[in-house]
């Protein structure tokens, strides 16, 4: 892991935009992609070897197997197939639901971002002016 990121961000400070005014807008696209792909992908494998080390801790105190937030025990199944699992398939499910809810996206109304209340002073202002010269 160190290897891929140290390569990543070699080839970053190498793909900087000082060398790669000379290349295709396309080319640098394209590297700038894989670039941010393996850096996913390190990150992703980052979390899951923390999360195995957690697991680890977890064996050593004696807690491994037993849910976090109810304190059930984990499936064996569940184990099997996520041998570093923090929780129960129903308390998995609960905070991932909590979390996707704490997720509200705001509605985009225009092309700058701005939604009806941020925009809506400037076109009111517009009327006004309109209606006094009427």
């Amino acid at each position: 892991m160190a290897g891929v990121a140290q390569d990543t961000l070699r080839s970053r400070a190498e793909g900087s935009e000082a060398s790669a005014f000379g290349m295709h807008q396309a080319d640098a696209g394209s590297d700038a992609y894989d670039r941010d792909f393996a850096l996913s992908l390190l990150s992703q494998e980052q979390d899951a070897l923390y999360e195995i080390d957690q697991a680890l801790k977890r064996v050593e105190l004696g807690t491994y197997g037993v849910c976090e937030m109810s304190g059930k025990p984990i499936p064996h199944a569940r184990l099997e197939a996520i041998p570093f699992a923090r929780f129960t398939v129903e308390r998995q499910s609960q905070i991932e639901k909590q979390n996707k809810a704490s997720r509200v996206r705001q509605s985009v109304t225009s092309l700058f971002g701005l939604t009806d209340d941020e925009g809506g002073e400037g076109e009111e202002e517009e009327s006004k002016s309109d209606d006094s010269k009427e």
